[in-house]
């Protein structure tokens, strides 16, 4: 699986983007075809505190995945984004294997 991170506002660094990497390709164990992954990170400032935002796209055959979360740091919001995403995978999968 190809994965494309982009950073707005900020440049991560290479612990950051190994995470993600590892994280994502832990996502082939419930859907092995999924093509590619996009993923934005931000920082979004509400106030005084700065919120880290991702929003992770999956392009699987015939369809995109979308999840975005907000929270204290990257690692918790890519973790959340992605525990989404695996929820979205097995319903798919679930649906493909009904028809």
């Amino acid at each position: 699986m190809q994965v494309q991170t982009q950073s707005i506002h900020f440049d991560a660094d290479a612990k950051l983007l190994e995470f993600i990497d590892r994280r994502l390709d832990k996502l082939t164990t419930f859907y092995d075809r999924i093509i590619d992954a996009d993923v934005i990170l931000k920082l979004e400032n509400s106030g005084q505190v700065k919120d880290k935002v991702s929003e992770i796209t999956l392009n699987i055959p015939g369809q995109k995945l979308h999840a975005s979360d907000t929270a204290k740091s990257f690692e918790e919001s890519v973790d959340n984004a992605i525990e989404s995403l695996r929820r979205q995978l097995i319903k798919h999968k679930e649906l493909v294997r009904g028809r």
